[in-house]
């Protein structure tokens, strides 16, 4: 017999049209759906979006507007309880804003008796110590504390919480899996078998300079003299990744065109299975985007990541990987070898990294089980 429908809020940064937030955000509906079928209770999640009218039709869940406080207020007291997360919400790195925002959302869960339960975050950089006790105090009144790695934990414990009331996750996006759909990518699975390899290129811009990107740049032509490929943007966060995208399509378009390869860019895979398709049917990825490379590894996509933020650095080690190279130092020459290294033996690559990539997708929806049961328990 099914319970009675309990409603969930689910506070993080949707809406704003960036494929891994949403890749995040339909990872944690797809588990709390899964989780509680299994559970047999019925969860109505309820998204705080900066376009409520967007998510709910990308989505098929009920929507308010995350600056609305009024509406947000009335859906978190009608609801049992909060989903913060995942993503990389608890930083001050982006904005000095950023913080107190999630916590704020929070607390007034909290003060609302609700209980909170943090899901697969990456905490930090908190350059700002003020910050630490703020979250500490917040924490230690969650129901449910998970993150999504080792080093986030660590900080937590730092600002003095204790480690044994933290439990590491995998990010929830290394269980997204590929469903079926009649969107077609442009790209038919008898043109990636037949013709040149594909590479799929996600850059953000970082360095004032556009160093990484024209190494990047530099790189994928110098590879490309070798071994012709297509190359694949894939912007990730829109309109800005797409403007990326276009500073080194132009460095590289005419030249890697003559040696043989075609150059494209993905702008309509908004939501994230298109996405996910896309960085599937790729041979290799470059990413600078943390999800890109999560992408790339839950659909077993060689990858090489370049570093801008700690948490690049903390998701390659946990498949066995390095970055080929941080923003401010990139070498063209490295780029250039390790794609070529990848495209000739991507099998290994694979093959190597199979038994820990396929033990953090069955462990992405640990969080969603714990709150299911949570709910199930109270239910």
């Amino acid at each position: 017999m099914v319970a009675s429908a309990q409603k969930i809020v689910i506070s993080g940064y949707y809406g704003f049209r960036n494929s891994g937030d949403e890749a995040v955000l339909q990872s944690i509906l797809n588990a709390l759906r899964k989780q509680s079928q299994a559970a047999g209770i019925t969860v109505e999640p309820v998204v705080l979006s900066i376009d409520p009218e967007w998510t709910t039709s990308t989505y098929g869940v009920k929507s308010v507007h995350r600056m609305k406080l009024g509406e947000v207020r009335q859906a978190i007291a009608e609801s049992a309880g909060l989903i913060s997360g995942g993503g990389s919400l608890l930083q001050d790195v982006t904005s000095s804003k950023t913080i107190p925002y999630y916590l704020g959302i929070l607390k007034l869960a909290q003060w609302l008796g609700k209980p909170t339960f943090i899901y697969a975050q990456g905490i930090g950089p908190v350059n700002r110590k003020l910050f630490h006790p703020l979250i500490k105090s917040v924490f230690r009144k969650s129901t449910y504390v998970s993150v999504r790695d080792e080093q986030s934990r660590s900080l937590l414990e730092s600002m003095g919480l204790s480690p044994n009331n933290i439990q590491v996750v995998p990010d929830p996006v290394m269980g997204l899996e590929l469903e079926q759909i009649a969107e077609s990518t442009g790209v038919s699975s008898a043109d990636t078998a037949s013709g040149p390899k594909t590479v799929g290129i996600s850059v953000r811009f970082w360095e004032e300079s556009r160093h990484e990107l024209n190494a990047i740049a530099e790189g994928l032509l110098k590879a490309c003299a070798q071994t012709p490929f297509d190359l694949r943007f894939l912007p990730f966060h829109h309109p800005i990744d797409n403007e990326a995208s276009r500073y080194v399509m132009q460095k590289l378009e005419k030249e890697a065109a003559a040696l043989g390869g075609r150059v494209s860019i993905r702008e309509d895979a908004l939501h994230p299975q298109q996405m996910l398709r896309e960085v599937a049917e790729c041979d290799v990825l470059i990413g600078m985007r943390l999800h890109s490379l999560i992408y790339a590894a839950g659909r077993r996509v060689p990858l090489m990541g370049v570093s801008y933020d700690p948490k690049i650095d903390h998701f390659l080690e946990r498949i066995r990987s390095k970055p080929v190279g941080s923003t401010g130092t990139l070498e063209a020459d490295k780029v250039a070898a390790e794609t070529l290294l990848l495209l000739e033996q991507g099998e290994a690559w694979k093959q190597e990294r199979e038994p820990v990539i396929a033990s953090l997708a069955l462990e992405a929806e640990a969080p969603a089980r714990w709150i299911v049961e949570y709910l199930r328990r109270k239910g």
